[in-house]
């Protein structure tokens, strides 16, 4: 069977004609579900098949009503499953955003069809998750898009897919009011995975055992050949036997600490981030550059000027270098890169001391956004947290109300604004609330090797 490119197929209709042109099953119908323990009582939870393979999860507050209710659709985070879609995924995110009906908003979510990459795929699954929404419990009276993480990429290039829809009188405002963005890795595929590529061929020129002299080579952008069987534990065991990172600082070696110093000062990431950086370097690039494009390089590190270690000019005669396929650049581009072209509010955070998605990513998209005109629409947070996945809890119902007084009462939010509503919060949610109103993202050509 041959391989597939990431815009052929389904993706390729999602570019290439409207959602509702596609002739796809249809979701079936949602069936009551037990709440988890997470989500507030008296909410109702509903699950429902999504006709291509992956599946919808629903939860309502008590007494939410559509005629004056705000629906939440949620972009979930990854693609670090590479498989087909889990029920269970939706799940997790529900137990993990159940801030959100705890807020008293309905919550609507898909898993996506498949794991994996594919931004413009996942926009659209998410897009299908609103109108199954819609079909079965009502238009609500707003509808925000909220995206996590990856998701936030997801939601960005939907927010721009779905900005505007086909009527009987031709084009007219999309769906989504609003647009929340929390932990984003922004600017698209294009930008935001250069740097994987770095650490693999940084890390191979320090640790020489991914792949092992008696392993077959391949280009490191490959992520690994489709018949390797290495496991994420075998991995983990030779970052370990490298660079000691899984011990205490104590009981590495002085050379597993010299290697584990150029590997975090080179690429700039911190120690408990490098094993799962690799994993992604590893598993969700074999996805990507082989199942979704066709075995071709979208990366290229060829005018690199590698700084940080010990001695760089060996460093950068060393590193294996990679010319990018310009098809394969051209295609990610088309699925995952934001254009700026956004017409409703756009609110975001970011923790400045991300592990996984570096906060220097949301300077890139204020630059998109910028380019494109549309700045005015575009309003940026920031917290003093060191974690990625979730952040303070009464920040997010801030950043809802927020993001709603802008829509509903045109009235527009500053970061101190935003800090001023999480306060009112910090009894209810029992958190402290740290955003830094004045932060400012630095570029991430400070943080990313300009190429």
């Amino acid at each position: 069977m041959p391989i597939r490119p990431l815009a052929s197929l389904a993706l390729a209709a999602l570019i290439l004609a409207p959602l509702q042109a596609q002739a796809a099953p249809g979701p079936g119908n949602p069936k009551p579900q037990t709440c988890p323990s997470e989500v507030p009582t008296g909410a109702r939870c509903f699950t429902a098949e999504d006709g291509l393979g992956g599946f919808f999860w629903t939860a309502l507050p008590a007494g939410w009503k559509p005629a004056t209710g705000v629906l939440v659709v949620h972009a979930h985070g990854g693609p670090a499953d590479t498989g087909p879609a889990r029920f269970d995924r939706g799940e997790e995110d529900l137990k993990r955003w159940a801030i959100t009906v705890k807020a008293g908003y309905a919550w609507v979510a898909a898993t996506y069809r498949r794991g994996g990459f594919g931004v413009s795929m996942a926009a659209e699954d998410t897009e299908r998750a609103r109108r199954h929404f819609v079909q079965h419990f009502g238009p609500p009276r707003r509808t925000l898009l909220h995206g996590q993480s990856y998701g936030a990429g997801v939601a960005s290039k939907a927010a721009e897919l779905y900005a505007t829809v086909d009527g009987p009188n031709g084009p007219t405002r999309g769906p989504y009011d609003g647009v929340l963005l929390t932990s984003g890795v922004l600017g698209g595929g294009t930008r935001a995975y250069d740097f994987r590529l770095d650490l693999r061929v940084v890390y191979q020129y320090v640790c020489k055992n991914h792949p092992k002299a008696d392993e077959p080579a391949y280009p490191l952008w490959q992520g690994l050949p489709m018949n390797a069987r290495l496991t994420r534990a075998e991995l983990a065991a030779r970052v370990d036997e490298c660079t000691g990172v899984r011990k205490p600082a104590a009981q590495r070696t002085e050379q597993q600490k010299a290697n584990l110093a150029t590997i975090v000062n080179v690429i700039k990431i911190p120690e408990r981030s490098v094993i799962a950086h690799l994993n992604w370097a590893t598993w969700l690039f074999r996805d990507l550059t082989q199942l979704r494009l066709d075995n071709r390089n979208p990366f290229d590190n060829t005018r690199v000027r590698y700084q940080g270690s010990a001695d760089d000019a060996a460093l950068n005669a060393g590193v294996l270098r990679y010319v990018a396929d310009p098809g394969a650049v051209a295609e990610l581009a088309r699925d995952s890169d934001p254009q700026g072209r956004i017409n409703m509010p756009v609110l975001s955070l970011h923790a400045v001391h991300d592990p996984t998605a570096f906060v220097e990513l949301n300077a890139a998209y204020r630059d998109i956004i910028d380019r494109a005109g549309n700045g005015a629409l575009l309003v940026q947070t920031f917290s003093d947290e060191s974690e990625h996945s979730y952040l303070s809890e009464p920040q997010y119902p801030a950043l809802f109300t927020a993001l709603l007084n802008w829509i509903d009462k045109k009235d527009k939010p500053t970061p101190h604004t935003v800090l001023a509503l999480c306060k009112g919060h910090e009894a209810a949610y029992g958190d402290t609330c740290k955003l830094l109103p004045d932060y400012r993202s630095p570029p991430l050509a400070s943080r990313v090797a300009p190429r």
